[in-house]
């Protein structure tokens, strides 16, 4: 019995290592169920707030009376598609005994496919609190419709081209101050797209034999350092131009970052960066001597990496496996009319607004114009590689339906999803864990 403790114990630390440690440049705020003198909780009967069509919605409603007096009054919720549609309303009694708790049982009719915003409400004569949550309802049916530019294929393989004609001048150089005894740090440099040099870290386990590759592309504006934690994968992380320590050609605060040459799709910044993601698969397959397993590359990111990370593996086939987490800009035309319904204003539309402000002659439809050939939702169909997706149901930045639309286009028929309910633009230490699970049966490592 003590052995098998101690297995538990020691495969529990193991994930725990293998968790990426992605940073979004922006967070949103995390929230609290502790709503103080009275402690409202919904659960969802479906654990991961996800219904059947066909199916009531359910949930349990925990209710803590932190008080030594009795509570009268009404909990209360409204529902509201992700578009600010009224889409349900009900109203309960409740009495709360002095440090009382009581469950109460919601069931709502069933609800078409999509996402629907519930607002749980504790109305008391002298307390009043909200609870906000999200479920959704058959999301592997939502449909979006592709904004696809005429010539989009025809603007990438010129693309391409053009960054096959740069010649990379490829740099590898150990940093014996980052190394351990287990591994070899090194700082690696390229040329990129327009020439642009570029910058990334590798690492690699010290015991000569060949392995496969985690490859992370950056969060908007994300400093990404050399990953220590994995000791069955060699570790390449990419600075593109304008992250970490590829600034210094490219230097822009976060707000401007998406705005670089928007009127103009062939400078657009998001041109050179998703270019800047493949030339990262070219030195890849350029160092097998370093005992890099080219056959089995793994591309991964979060938020505006989550959408570099797909794109790769579109533009790529030799990138083999894809995970990614809370994309951003998927479906950019729904994200558009979601985050209209918003009480205030989040990235990226909150930036995207304020430029059309400043900018008179820039309308809505010149914004289209540039960004159809960006949105990762054109890219989706070109993606035939086993797939993971995690997003969080809470996320106004990247908005679960529009997430979902850009899953549902993918092409690969080896593809999962995994919703965190409480989470916002992020996803939760579970998730990595069963990450961390499917990618080693991908490749097959014990």
């Amino acid at each position: 019995m003590k052995k098998l403790k101690l297995s538990i114990l020691f495969i529990v630390a193991l994930l725990f290592a293998f968790v990426p440690k992605f940073s979004m440049a922006f967070q949103q705020e995390e929230q609290t169920e502790e709503t103080g003198d009275v402690l409202l909780k919904p659960i969802p009967q479906n654990k991961n707030a996800i219904f059947k069509g066909s199916d009531p919605i359910v949930y349990k409603l925990q209710l803590h009376n932190n008080t030594n007096e009795v509570q009268n009054g009404r909990v209360s919720y409204t529902i509201t598609t992700d578009e600010g549609e009224k889409a349900g309303f009900d109203s309960i009694h409740v009495n709360l005994k002095g440090n009382g708790f009581k469950e109460l049982l919601i069931k709502i009719p069933p609800k078409n496919t999509g996402f629907y915003r519930i607002n749980f409400m504790v109305n008391l004569p002298e307390y009043d609190d909200t609870v906000r949550k999200v479920f959704g309802v058959n999301p592997e049916q939502i449909t979006s419709q592709l904004h696809k530019p005429a010539d989009f294929d025809e603007f990438w393989k010129h693309s391409h081209e053009q960054l096959e004609k740069v010649v990379p001048q490829y740099r590898v150089l150990e940093r014996r101050d980052l190394s351990t005894d287990e591994k070899k740090v090194y700082s690696v440099e390229m040329r990129s797209f327009g020439n642009l040099l570029i910058r990334g870290w590798l690492v690699i386990p010290r015991d000569g034999k060949r392995f496969p590759v985690h490859y992370r592309v950056p969060g908007y504006v994300v400093t990404l350092k050399p990953n220590m934690d994995n000791d069955d994968f060699i570790a390449f992380d990419l600075n593109v131009r304008g992250n970490g320590n590829s600034k210094d050609v490219v230097n822009i605060g976060t707000d401007n970052y998406c705005l670089i040459n928007i009127e103009n799709k062939d400078k657009y910044i998001y041109r050179g960066v998703y270019m800047d993601c493949l030339r990262g698969v070219d030195f890849l397959c350029s160092h097998a001597n370093l005992g890099i397993d080219t056959n089995k590359i793994y591309v991964e990111g979060g938020s505006q990496g989550g959408s570099l990370a797909l794109i790769t593996a579109a533009l790529d086939k030799r990138v083999k496996v894809l995970t990614m987490q809370v994309p951003l800009y998927a479906d950019i035309h729904d994200n558009m009319n979601i985050s209209a319904s918003y009480d205030k204003q989040v990235f990226p539309f909150k930036v995207f607004r304020k430029y059309l402000g400043q900018h008179s002659g820039f309308t809505w439809e010149k914004f289209y114009n540039t960004f159809d050939y960006f949105d990762p939702q054109n890219f989706a169909p070109m993606v035939h590689c086993p797939v993971l997706m995690g997003i969080g149901l809470l996320d106004q930045f990247c908005p679960p339906r529009c997430s979902m639309a850009l899953y549902n286009h993918i092409s690969s028929t080896n593809k999962e999803f995994v919703c965190v309910p409480n989470s916002t633009h992020e996803v939760d230490f579970n998730y990595f864990m069963f990450q961390n699970l499917w990618i080693r049966e991908k490749f097959r490592i014990p």
